[in-house]
């Protein structure tokens, strides 16, 4: 995109945005009684289960706004959502929020203990829950005991009809809306705050950076309790008019026909799914998509899944649920996930500070204060915390713990008293102002003196021919210093590992080598894609915790040899220089 063009988008969502604090009242439940009277019978959401008008889904929203008042639903409490993707879901959280109530959008993976803790920590009245989850919620487990297992009877009992001004509430946007949960990757997940200031912002912002029309149908396969599947894309494209297909889950196998046989023209997608369909089988890509959006396209994927699949543009973007650090790369940039114009850094740009991996924290000066990265030097990304109420979509509003908030914030940064919220990954930025995702904090791993950033050697490790997945990380080694790398990967093909490891020397410094391989046949991932290195990092390069093969890069032996049993034990008492 060139940029004359980027500055349009620029231009589109600030326009669309900057009425939002002005109408305080208009909030986005609003706006879809508003499309309904515009749009009418014109199709919002369509799937292989249903298809609403945008007439059929207002109404469908005031079915369960009644439904809420009819269960003495009190404005401010929560209402859990266990639903796998459909069009119903939205508009069971539009007609909801529409009445001032909270939806916990759940995880439909979870069960057990972890689901348990996540519909207590948001203490609901109801539990809504689709036929076909109604096993995965087991009552005993729970302090909740309204459980409402959907039914399409029940909803129809209510009128569809406009809500009577009786039957209205006063609905702000500076009223929480959502509860949308981090993934859990590093722990029980927490559920971060969503206001309906911050879905206008989402759906409004998005609409005009893609330039959103009633002529757009987007292509939505990621779960709906997704802050990116169940609003962001959905938003966007019906504040511009256009439609959502719906997918009920993402498949590589059918990720292009269903493309192609719903019309779509914009797409959204998130961590590794464009790696997943570069790595199937050949099909269909006659389509008429126009852009991708979504975040997470590795460099070293993004020029083939473009060029590949004939995609015109790609709209990579950053952002956290809880808010706080936004970024956007509509100018395409290579493997970049943002940039902020000059002309409105002043409003939202984040700042990079240098951070100790082994500390875990930024780096403080002899004053106390954190020291600012220069370009090219990687650290952590921070956001001032400001409370201004013209630019909704920078505010942090963390979660329902006021202790994992607080641990999300840091405080008398470049001067006494100031605050700023801390995102918890590493960047760099370029000398044009472009930033480029480094690694999660605590991914990164420190390892003979140097630190190492999992990302930029999984990255290296995939671009090899008959990789097609890896996961880095670092692992203890009795009487070293720190953590060295370890490799696990996916494998299309047997690797020649003399000439995987002469690749990795030629590309990678010593101390980013990874010293331990492990071969798989899958990896575990969330169902956003995300990568499980917990297990992983668990089991180390122990031969007797996994089945799988185990190779160690000997020194003396300069290659990859078999890790058994014998060589562990002389790994582990320090006979062999690692």
């Amino acid at each position: 995109m060139s940029e004359p063009s980027s500055a349009k988008a620029w231009l589109r969502a600030l326009e669309l945005t900057a009425s939002i604090p002005r109408h305080r009242n208009r909030v986005f439940p609003t706006v879809i009684e508003e499309l309904a009277v515009r749009w009418n019978r014109e199709p919002a959401l369509v799937s292989d289960r249903e298809c609403l008008s945008y007439r059929e889904l207002d109404e469908r929203a005031n079915r369960y706004a009644r439904w809420a008042l009819h269960k003495g639903l009190a404005k401010g409490e929560t209402v859990c959502l266990f639903m796998p993707n459909r069009p119903e879901y939205i508009a069971i959280w539009l007609g909801i929020t529409r009445i001032g109530g909270v939806v916990a959008l759940l995880n439909t993976n979870l069960r057990g203990p972890s689901l348990k803790h996540c519909i207590d920590i948001v203490a609901p009245k109801q539990v809504i829950v689709a036929a076909e989850l109604v096993d995965a919620l087991n009552p005993a487990d729970l302090t909740v005991t309204n459980i409402c297992i959907h039914s399409d009877m029940e909803i129809e009992q209510h009128s569809g009809e406009a809500l009577r001004p009786t039957e209205r509430r006063d609905v702000s946007i500076d009223d929480r809306a959502l509860y949308i949960y981090t993934s859990g990757t590093t722990g029980l997940p927490k559920a971060a705050n969503v206001s309906h200031a911050r879905l206008m912002q989402w759906s409004h912002w998005f609409a005009g950076m893609m330039n959103t029309s009633p002529a757009d149908r987007m292509y939505d396969c990621l779960p709906m309790y997704h802050s990116v599947g169940g609003v962001l894309a959905p938003g966007a494209v019906l504040v511009g008019g256009g439609s959502v297909a719906v997918a009920e889950k993402f498949s590589a196998s059918q990720f292009w026909s269903d493309v192609v046989r719903w019309d779509c023209t914009l797409f959204q997608y998130i961590g590794e799914l464009c790696r997943y369909l570069l790595n199937a089988p050949p099909s269909d890509s006659a389509h008429r998509i126009r852009m991708a959006c979504g975040n997470g396209l590795s460099r070293d994927v993004w020029d083939e899944f473009k060029n590949r699949f004939q995609i015109p543009r790609i709209f990579e973007f950053y952002a956290a649920t809880e808010g706080g650090v936004p970024l956007f790369n509509i100018e395409g940039e290579r493997g970049a996930i943002g940039r902020v114009p000059p002309y409105l850094r002043h409003r939202f740009s984040p700042t990079l500070v240098q951070f100790d991996v082994e500390q875990v924290e930024p780096v403080r000066n002899e004053q106390g204060f954190c020291i600012k990265c220069s370009a090219g030097e990687t650290g952590e990304a921070i956001g001032q915390v400001v409370d201004d109420p013209s630019n909704p979509g920078s505010r942090f509003e963390g979660y329902t713990n006021d202790e994992a908030s607080r641990e999300r914030l840091l405080r008398n940064v470049f001067k006494p008293g100031d605050e700023w919220v801390r995102t918890g990954d590493l960047m760099r930025k370029d000398e044009r102002g472009f930033y480029y995702f480094v690694d999660r904090i605590g991914d990164t791993f420190r390892w003979k003196g140097e630190n190492v950033a999992t990302s930029e050697v999984a990255e290296a490790i995939c671009a090899f021919p008959g990789v097609a997945q890896a996961i880095v990380y670092g692992v203890a080694i009795p009487r070293a210093d720190g953590r060295a790398g370890m490799a696990s990967l996916v494998t299309e093909r047997e690797l020649d590992l003399k000439e995987f490891r002469d690749y990795l020397n030629n590309l990678l410094p010593h101390y980013a080598r990874p010293l331990f391989l492990r071969i798989r046949t899958e990896m575990e991932v969330t169902p956003t894609f995300k990568y499980s290195k917990a297990n992983l990092v668990r089991e180390g390069y122990d031969p007797a915790a996994t089945a799988d093969a185990l190779y160690f890069n000997h020194l003396k032996d300069e290659a990859f040899v078999p890790l058994d049993q014998e060589l562990y034990e002389r790994i582990q008492n320090g006979q062999v220089r690692s």
